[in-house]
């Protein structure tokens, strides 16, 4: 995938929800003083913007291979994003309220392809010790329930009180 300047400003404010949204301090890399930002999370990416209405980003933070942490700060609530390699820059970020730092943190976490795998691997795990306790590991080939049937019944027979009406009306 080919990502330029402008793609990526298009991403993060498309109309595509985001998984959080709000206003942060972020410390600068070269005026060490803290900024208030806005900040827009999608997927692994936490954009930031000067102002909650500027029409494009001033930066963007790959999340992935990144851990969050609790950090010593004089500004309260703070946290840092750290990645694994020895020359990458530590983004530190404070939040306004200790419900808002937690509720970061935790989404900050989150945000990496890594844990999607883990939650997958977690979730599928889960559903075959339940197929297995319920006996329906061995009926994988086998059609849906019953009840599968049913719904598709119900949901015809609505198409096709509605179909018939709508074809009334075009007749």
């Amino acid at each position: 995938m080919k990502l330029n300047e402008r793609s990526v400003a298009h991403y993060a404010t498309c109309d595509t929800p985001p998984d959080k949204t709000g206003f942060l301090f972020k410390k600068g890399e070269r005026n060490t003083a803290y900024h208030r930002r806005w900040f827009i999370l999608k997927g692994n990416m936490l954009f930031y913007f000067e102002e909650r209405d500027s029409r494009e980003p001033i930066g963007v933070i790959v999340l992935e291979g990144c851990t969050v942490e609790l950090c010593e700060s004089a500004e309260e609530f703070a946290f840092a994003v750290k990645f694994d390699c020895a020359k990458a820059r530590v983004y530190k970020m404070a939040a306004e309220n200790q419900a808002a730092m937690e509720s970061w943190v935790k989404a900050l976490s989150r945000a990496s392809f890594d844990y999607m795998k883990l939650v997958v691997k977690e979730l599928e795990r889960q559903l075959e010790e339940i197929q297995e306790a319920s006996g329906i590991g061995a009926q994988q080939g086998k059609p849906k329930s019953s009840r599968g049937k049913q719904s598709a019944h119900i949901r015809s027979g609505a198409s096709s009180s509605s179909s018939s009406s709508s074809s009334s009306l075009s007749s």
